[in-house]
């Protein structure tokens, strides 16, 4: 340790003053430097490589957990505390997630609707259990809101609408996108909160018309759309928060990149490993 201490200094400071401070030979410090690095460090410095890569491919947001997955994605089989360690010592960081629960006001549930989900979010098909909600970014000209549909298959954005004002229409475009790439008309499970446009008797005729099942959260039950909720949180940690959108083009521009160019991506290549890891 002392004689990597002499070497992150090295530039700084002269060797020889380290090297009496520290009550180290300069003939140590050479003999060390000279030595050829061990297998374990030279696997080390090739891990760290793909480390640093994988954050910067994530704008400085993944901490160890999420860079992990992705090694192990990549075929590597190095422990999280590994990589944790390596991204310590060269201080590697990332954004860490708030957990923040907005609230909204809600309409009265139609009578008919049930909560068909029940905080159960597997699925384990496609297009048989979807989750939609709605958030609000803000730009320099004011409110940009978003609105998804989610797969609770594989997590992906397969729908999304964005608007400047929050009408029954923002969430019946989303469905909508959803729509076209389901292309078939089996019944399918979409579960929203009780805000005023998922109520609205357009909205629900809109899903009657297109064999689409309407669940509703509970009164005061924010956790039963928290697969939606933890998107937005991602979105927001992950981009939002980071950015500082001049206009609403600027806003969709950016939100689009990053579902359809790095989020969806990313839920691929996660159901590829794991469906690879269920036939070895």
């Amino acid at each position: 340790m002392r004689f990597q201490s002499i070497e992150r200094c090295r530039d700084n400071f002269p060797i020889r003053m380290m090297c009496r401070l520290l009550k180290v030979s300069r003939s140590g410090y050479y003999e060390w430097r000279s030595r050829k690095p061990s297998i374990r460090q030279q696997d080390n410095d090739r891990l760290l490589q793909k480390i640093i890569d994988i954050h910067d491919d994530s704008d400085g947001v993944f901490g160890s957990p999420r860079i992990h997955d992705e090694l192990r994605l990549k075929g590597e089989t190095c422990s999280i505390n590994r990589v944790a360690r390596l991204m310590h010592r060269n201080t590697i960081t990332g954004i860490p997630s708030k957990k923040q629960w907005r609230k909204r006001k809600s309409s009265e549930r139609p009578g008919d609707i049930k909560n068909h989900l029940k905080r159960d979010f597997g699925a384990t098909e496609e297009n048989t259990k979807w989750v939609t909600d709605i958030t609000y970014l803000r730009t320099g000209e004011g409110w940009l809101y978003l609105a998804v549909i989610i797969d609770l298959y594989d997590g992906q954005v397969i729908g999304w609408s964005m608007s400047s004002r929050m009408k029954k229409q923002l969430v019946i475009q989303a469905v909508l996108m959803a729509l076209w790439r389901k292309q078939d008309k089996a019944s399918v499970i979409l579960h929203s909160d009780r805000g005023s446009q998922y109520t609205s008797h357009e909205y629900q005729q809109f899903l009657k018309d297109h064999h689409i099942v309407s669940s509703m959260s509970a009164v005061g039950s924010c956790y039963d759309n928290a697969a939606a909720e933890s998107f937005f949180g991602v979105l927001k940690r992950e981009r939002v928060n980071r950015r500082h959108y001049v206009t609403r083009a600027e806003a969709r521009a950016d939100v689009f990149e990053y579902i359809e160019i790095f989020y969806n991506p990313r839920k691929r290549r996660m159901l590829g490993k794991t469906d690879q890891t269920a036939l070895n």
